[in-house]
C-alpha cells in the first residue's frame, strides 16, 4: 500500500541560500557610496557649480572628473572641491570646454557597470518574489500540496497507516449482522477471483446507517485494518470550502488517487454535509455544495463505471440524502447500524474492558441490564467514569459500586452537591420526585423505579430515575397514556402538599404535551369520530426536506387536534390526581425519608408498598 501522497521532503538550503545573497546584493547597489575615492592628501570641500566654473576661468584648477552628475576638482594648492550638474548638461554647455585653458578635463565612463546595475534593480524584485515563494512552499510541503499556496483543490483525504492502527472485525462488538455485510466486501477484495467465477461485481458503495455512537466509524476502522488495499478517509465538510468549485476539484482529485492505486476504499465520514437533497436552497443560495455532490455522483457512477473503487460512507441523518446518492449504482448497499440489544451491550462491555482492572466476581451484566438506550459509545465511557473513579478513591481494582455509579453519571449527569438548596425547596423537590415515583409505580404499563434522588444532577434539581427492564421496539397507547400520568406526579403533588406548583414541572409538561400531540398527529391515537386515523404532522417534523412545516390541514382540523390533545392531557392529570389522593399518607411518608437519606433504591421504594 502506498504512503500518504505529500511525504515530507528534505529541505534543501539553496533557495534561502540564494534569497540571502540577492537580499544582500540589493542592498549594496542602494547602500554603496557614490562618492569618488579619496586619491589625495587635501580635504575636500562642497562648492556652487558657478564657483566651480570661475575657478576654471581664473585657471586655479590642475584637472576635473566629470562622472555622471558628479564634479570633482583638484585645485592647484591640492584641495580637492565637490560639485554637481544637471544631467543634460555638457562640458560646453558649462563652459569647460577653453582650448586656451590648461585645466585638464577628464570625463569618467560609467555606462557598463550602471547597465548591469540598472539590470539588477529592475529583475531582482521578481527573482526575489519567486524564490520566496518556492522557499514557502517547500516548507509547507510542496508547490500542489494539500497545504501549499496552490493547493485549495488538492484532496485532504488521509491514508490509513496499518502499522500504526490495526482495528480488527474482532473488536467491533455487538453488530453482527453490519459486520457480516462489510466482511463480503472485504472477502471481495481479497479473493476476487471467486466471486468473478459466479458473475458477481463488487458493490460500488456502503452506507453506514445508524445513530450517534453505534459504531459507523469504529467499523470502518476495521475494514480498513482487515482489507489488504489502501484505504482513503475524509470527512465530508472537508470538500467544501467558502471558494466555488473547491470541493468539486478535490473529489475529483481524490477518486483520481484512488483510482491509481486501485483496488482501494474511499471513506467519507459523515457524507449529509455534502449529500443533502439539491434544489432546497440551503447555504445562503451557495451552490458550492451542490456542485460538490454532483462531481461525487459522476466519479461513483459515471461513464467509467469499472475502477475497483469502492466508498463508504457515513451518516446518522439519511433521511436528509439526495435520493440520485442512494440509489443502487452508487450507494448499492444500505448497513444499518442500531443502538446495541441486552446481548450486545454485554459484548460490548466485554471488549471495551480487557486493557481495565475489575474486582473478582464482577457481572457485566448487571450493567447491561441497566444501560438500556445506551450506544457502544455511551458504554465505554462508562467503562472509563469507572476506572476514573476507582483511581479516585485510591482503589485496585473497578468496583460494581463504580459501575453502578459511572452508569447513573453517564445517564443523569454528575452530582452537584455543592449548590446550596433551601429546605423550603429541598421540600418541595422531595415530594415532586416522590410523586413521579408513585404515580409511575401505580401505572401497570411504566417501567420499574430505579432510584429517586434529590441530590442535583446536570440542570435538575432531583430525579426519579425509571429503568426498563428490557428491550423494547414499540410503544402502545396505554404506554404513552401511563407516561404521561407519570409526568403529572411532580406537578400535582406539590399542588396537594402546598396548595400550588412551581416551575420545576416546566419540563414535565414539554414531555406530555409532546407525547399527546404525537398521539394525535403523527400516531392515530386520537378521538377517531374527530380527527380519525390520520397523519397531520408536517413533513419536515417526520424528517424530510421536500416541504417546510406547512400545515396540510384546515383550521377546523387544527381545532379538533388541538381539543384531543387537551383531552389527553387533562385526562392523564385526573388519573394521577386520583391515584396520589389515594396513596397520599404514603407520599408524605416517603418524602420525609428521602429528605433524611437523599437517595432511595429500588429496594427501599419497593419495601414501603410491602408494608402497605
Amino acid at each position: 500500500m502506498p504512503g500518504p501522497r505529500n511525504a515530507p521532503k528534505r529541505k534543501s538550503p539553496f533557495s534561502f541560500l540564494l534569497i540571502l545573497a540577492l537580499i544582500g546584493a540589493i542592498l549594496t547597489v542602494f547602500t554603496s557610496s557614490d562618492e569618488p575615492p579619496v586619491v589625495h592628501s587635501g580635504s575636500s570641500e562642497k562648492i556652487s557649480l558657478s564657483e566651480l566654473i570661475r575657478r576654471y576661468k581664473k585657471q586655479d584648477l590642475e584637472k576635473i572628473e566629470i562622472k555622471d552628475n558628479k564634479i570633482t576638482a583638484y585645485a592647484l594648492d591640492g584641495q580637492v572641491f565637490l560639485s554637481h550638474k544637471e544631467s543634460s548638461a555638457n562640458i560646453g554647455d558649462l563652459g569647460l570646454s577653453d582650448p586656451q585653458n590648461p585645466t585638464q578635463v577628464e570625463i569618467i565612463d560609467t555606462s557598463g557597470g550602471k547597465f548591469w546595475t540598472n539590470i539588477l534593480i529592475g529583475v531582482a524584485p521578481f527573482l526575489l518574489l519567486i524564490l520566496f515563494l518556492i522557499f514557502l512552499s517547500r516548507r509547507a510541503g510542496s508547490m500542489g500540496g494539500e497545504n501549499g499556496p496552490f493547493g485549495f483543490g488538492k484532496s485532504q483525504a488521509k491514508t490509513y497507516d496499518r502499522s500504526k492502527n490495526r482495528t480488527k472485525f474482532a473488536e467491533v462488538a455487538g453488530a453482527e449482522e453490519a459486520k457480516e455485510d462489510v466482511m463480503e466486501v472485504v472477502d471481495f477484495l481479497k479473493n476476487p477471483k471467486k466471486y468473478q467465477r459466479m458473475g458477481a461485481k463488487i458493490p460500488t458503495g456502503i452506507l453506514l446507517v445508524g445513530p450517534p455512537g453505534t459504531g459507523k466509524t469504529l467499523l470502518a476502522r476495521a475494514i480498513a485494518g482487515e482489507a489488504n488495499v489502501p484505504f482513503f478517509s475524509v470527512s465530508g465538510s472537508e470538500f467544501v470550502e467558502m471558494f466555488v468549485g473547491v470541493g468539486a476539484s478535490r473529489v475529483r482529485d481524490l477518486f483520481k488517487t484512488a483510482k491509481r492505486n486501485a483496488p482501494s476504499i474511499i471513506f467519507i465520514d459523515e457524507i449529509d454535509a455534502i449529500g443533502k437533497k439539491r434544489g432546497q436552497g440551503q447555504g445562503g443560495g451557495h451552490d458550492e455544495r451542490e456542485q460538490t455532490l454532483n462531481q461525487i455522483l459522476t466519479e461513483m457512477d459515471g461513464f467509467e463505471s469499472e475502477t475497483s473503487v469502492i466508498v463508504l460512507a457515513a451518516t446518522n441523518r439519511p433521511d436528509v440524502l439526495d435520493k440520485a446518492l442512494l440509489r443502487p449504482g452508487r450507494f448499492d448497499r444500505r448497513v444499518q447500524i442500531d443502538l446495541p440489544d441486552m446481548e450486545a451491550r454485554l459484548k460490548i462491555l466485554e471488549v471495551h474492558a480487557k486493557n481495565k482492572t475489575f474486582a473478582p466476581k464482577t457481572e457485566f451484566k448487571k450493567v447491561a441490564s441497566k444501560t438500556v438506550g445506551f450506544s457502544g459509545a455511551d458504554l465505554e465511557n462508562v467503562l472509563n467514569e469507572s476506572a476514573i473513579a476507582a483511581v479516585k478513591h485510591r482503589q485496585k481494582n473497578i468496583t460494581e459500586k463504580d459501575l453502578s455509579d459511572a452508569v447513573e453519571k453517564v445517564s443523569m449527569g454528575p452530582e452537584r452537591r455543592s449548590r446550596r438548596i433551601t429546605q423550603s425547596e429541598r421540600e418541595i423537590i422531595a415530594y415532586h420526585e416522590v410523586g413521579h415515583a408513585i404515580s409511575g409505580h401505580l401505572c401497570e404499563n411504566c417501567e420499574p423505579v430505579h432510584k429517586v434522588s434529590i441530590i442535583a444532577r446536570g440542570g435538575a434539581l432531583g430525579v426519579t430515575w425509571f429503568l426498563p427492564t428490557e428491550d423494547t421496539y414499540l410503544r402502545s397507547e396505554a404506554k404513552m397514556r401511563d407516561d404521561m400520568v407519570s409526568l403529572h406526579g411532580g406537578r400535582v403533588a406539590e399542588r396537594l402538599i402546598f396548595g400550588q406548583t412551581t416551575t420545576g414541572a416546566s419540563n414535565d409538561l414539554e414531555r406530555i404535551t409532546n407525547i399527546a400531540r404525537n398521539m394525535v398527529m403523527t400516531y392515530g391515537m386520537g378521538d377517531v369520530e374527530k380527527v380519525g386515523p390520520v397523519v397531520f404532522a408536517p413533513k419536515a417534523r417526520l424528517g424530510g426536506w421536500d416541504e417546510y412545516l406547512q400545515k396540510e390541514y384546515s383550521e377546523e382540523t387544527a381545532r379538533k387536534i388541538d381539543q384531543n390533545v387537551q383531552k389527553l392531557v387533562l385526562e392523564a392529570e385526573a388519573r394521577c390526581v386520583e391515584i396520589l389522593k389515594k396513596e397520599l399518607p404514603l407520599l408524605k411518608k416517603i418524602s420525609l425519608d428521602l429528605l433524611e437519606k437523599e437517595n432511595i433504591s429500588e429496594e427501599e421504594f419497593l419495601a414501603y408498598f410491602k408494608k402497605a
